[in-house]
């Protein structure tokens, strides 16, 4: 029996001790703790499995990938490297894994990683493929997402998001359990599959030329993956589709979330039954038309099906993102309204209509201001095809576009890489902690350039994270390790150095989490600030980042869901971004004790630990740490300027310090660009702050 240690806390109080226990046994080897009716049970639900498992098999073998399966088996093991485009409906993503794994048997102790760049459809395909290999999840097959795993030592088929796969390379160089790795939705570019990609080659080339890797995508950038890995073998699998007729508008729309509730009115009013799927660009869109559908159905006529509005994006917690995928009883009409999430691996049974607003939002990183812009763009041809497949998986179907036919002429042909806009500080700094010493002419697939790579290491040598010489340094290791960008894992170290850890990884985990406070409507905007100002009364002087620590203490001191619910509604608060909240505080507490070797609840690291009592000069220094360039000086004319280039730079509106114009100075976590330079997540800071901490770290580049 194995004990674990977990903490968790509940507002000021302290912390309480949670306990895992694991049994290990193996079957028919029973202790004296089973009775005679466990064993029955157990038994009986190993059959259960089965018969599920035997019901599914036909449905499998109708798959397209099915058909194929011993010619693609026998490419992935005359190749290191198979390239595998599979249309959408053929199967792939829940089908080649288990072929790799009967093909393992149950001798071999080697495990199949299959990586995903989303959690949803990492847990939704692992509790497919456990049904139909007949075994509970958790067991053979199983997931690892943050703040969730369901895998184990007998695990031998893991779906994995792109960051967990990145965490257990940092621990295991050469991924020497695996061998095979599956990179699956290849084609969606993110930052890290891109990094896996050129890890997995570098492996490959040097460590493990006996690993086998499969890059699997739905969309035609097969030669771009080839190219990469020297000319790998390219197959092609056709999917199971059905006819989808296309529908554009004739004229551009203004507001997207009115046509898109219209457009699902107008469906429910003449078409077929069958669900929708609607794709909108973020969250606020998606939130903003659940709401208005809601009100809709009420006054709907009883002669038409109910429309049910059901939410789908990454901030959603499991338990709300698994309702999509459940059917709905009764007259009655699902609703779908999700990002660009349901676009590929996750299927979402009774879908016949799509509804595509042709947009999705992008944050775009400009690497010589130092700011990030959210746009809101149209998608690619690409993105566009994969959402029209939607409606054609189970049956004939329709897609309507919100967009004229010569737009969708104009889109490019297929979406960006996100290495290419992004911000590369901490890929850079995962590089250095896996030894790389040549990053510009390391196996990038698409390399940020000479230029970027030259920003983000001097980022880093400024934080700390490295030496004269471009050589990780300790702290640069620490960094590394925390689930966090690096310049929030600096403000973490510095805490734990000034004594103020815990109300920092308050804030810290606030900032993490998207979509946090919410955007009241115009008519309730000056009651909901009000609320705030009363809530957060050092926030109102401070700052944003004092205002989350307060905000987390009050949401903390209320034992009743219904009043947690209640009070969030009022101060206009994601009460799931809360639930999200707390999630990352105990992760976060997990991984401090683990690298300084502490307890939370020692008295030494509990300093400050509630609103009353809260050293706010400590706190914002911990964060003007890590976010010294992230400064501005107040001009007499009440207007602020950038410390690192002088550019004007204004106080978002949404910030508790927007009407302020008395700050001497300010600190913002994010620079974003709208119609202007905005300034997020403002704090006040005193001039004589700055130049002790600048000073300070001038003094550290000197002593190098």
């Amino acid at each position: 029996m194995k004990q674990q240690k977990g903490y968790s806390r509940n507002g000021n109080s302290a912390f309480k001790v949670s306990k895992t226990v694991n049994f290990r046994g193996k079957i028919g080897d029973e202790s004296d703790e089973h009775s005679d009716d466990d064993i029955v049970e157990r038994i009986q639900n190993k059959h259960r499995l089965k018969e599920c498992s035997r019901s599914l098999l036909k449905l499998r073998q109708t798959l397209p990938v099915y058909k194929s399966r011993e010619a693609i088996l026998g490419h992935i093991n005359k190749n290191s490297v198979t390239i595998l485009i599979g249309e959408t409906g053929s199967g792939k993503s829940t089908q080649i894994p288990q072929f790799l794994l009967d093909q393992l048997g149950n001798g071999n102790k080697k495990k199949i990683a299959v990586t995903q760049p989303r959690r949803v459809a990492a847990i939704n395909l692992a509790s497919r493929v456990a049904q139909e290999h007949g075994c509970r999840l958790g067991d053979r097959v199983g997931y690892s997402v943050r703040f969730d795993n369901k895998s184990g030592s007998r695990t031998r088929l893991k779906y994995l998001t792109d960051g967990m796969l990145l965490r257990e390379l940092m621990l295991n160089k050469k991924l020497s359990e695996y061998s095979h790795v599956i990179i699956d939705e290849a084609h969606e570019r993110t930052i890290l599959t891109d990094l896996i990609l050129g890890f997995l080659k570098e492996l490959l080339n040097g460590a493990r030329p006996d690993l086998k890797v499969i890059v699997m995508s739905a969309t035609l950038q097969a030669d771009k993956f080839s190219n990469f890995f020297g000319g790998a073998p390219i197959l092609f699998v056709e999917g199971r589709k059905f006819p989808v007729e296309r529908n554009c508008l004739k004229e551009p729309c203004d507001d997207i979330v009115d046509a898109v509730v219209r457009c699902c009115v107008q469906i429910n009013q003449s078409e077929q039954t069958g669900d929708i799927l609607c794709f909108l660009p973020g969250q606020e869109e998606i939130d903003k038309a659940v709401l208005v559908l809601k009100k809709i159905c009420e006054h709907l006529d009883n002669s038409m099906p109910r429309l049910v509005p059901l939410p789908l994006y990454a901030a959603l917690p499991p338990a709300e993102q698994n309702k999509v995928f459940l059917p709905i009883k009764g007259f009655k009409r699902k609703v779908v309204l999700s990002t660009n999430i349901a676009e590929t691996s996750v299927t979402i049974p009774g879908v016949k209509y799509v509804v595509d607003s042709g947009l999705r939002k992008v944050k775009v990183w400009r690497h010589q201001l130092g700011l990030a812009t959210l746009l809101t763009v149209p998608i690619s041809k690409a993105s566009a095809a994969q959402r029209t497949g939607r409606a054609g998986r189970e049956s004939a179907g329709k897609c309507f576009r919100l967009y004229r036919e010569q737009d969708f002429f104009k889109l490019p042909a297929q979406t960006e890489a996100e290495i290419a806009r992004s911000d590369v500080v901490s890929p850079v700094l995962f590089l250095k902690k896996i030894g790389v010493k040549d990053l510009v002419n390391w196996s990038w697939l698409e390399s940020p350039g000479k230029e970027a790579i030259l920003l983000a290491l001097q980022e880093l040598y400024q934080l700390g994270a490295l030496d004269d010489s471009g050589t990780i340094t300790n702290r640069g290791q620490q960094m590394a390790l925390l689930p966090l960008a690096p310049h929030l894992s600096s403000v973490l170290l510095r805490a734990h150095e000034t004594g103020c850890l815990l109300p920092v990884i308050d804030i810290v985990s606030c900032l993490t989490v998207e979509n946090l406070l919410l955007n009241p409507q115009p008519e309730q905007r000056d009651q909901v600030n009000e609320r705030r100002f009363s809530v957060a009364t050092k926030g109102a002087t401070h700052g944003d980042l004092i205002m989350l620590k307060e905000l987390y203490d009050a949401y903390g001191s209320f034992s009743d869901r219904g009043e947690q619910k209640d009070w969030c509604k009022e101060l206009c608060i994601s009460q799931r971004g809360f639930k999200n909240v707390v999630k990352v505080r105990a992760q976060l507490v997990s991984y401090m004790e683990r690298l300084f070797l502490f307890r939370a609840g020692d008295a030494a690291n509990v300093v400050n630990d509630t609103s009353d009592t809260l050293d706010v000069e400590s706190i914002l220094k911990c964060f003007l740490a890590g976010f010294v360039k992230n400064t501005a000086i107040g001009m007499p004319d009440r207007s602020f300027r950038t410390v690192t280039t002088g550019e004007p730079i204004s106080v978002h509106p949404s910030s508790m310090l927007f009407m302020d114009g008395t700050c001497p100075a300010i600190l913002y976590i994010e620079y974003v660009f709208t119609t202007k330079g905005y300034a997020r997540n403002v704090s006040r800071i005193e001039l004589s702050w700055l130049q002790e901490v600048a000073g300070l770290t001038a003094a550290k580049e000197s002593a190098r």
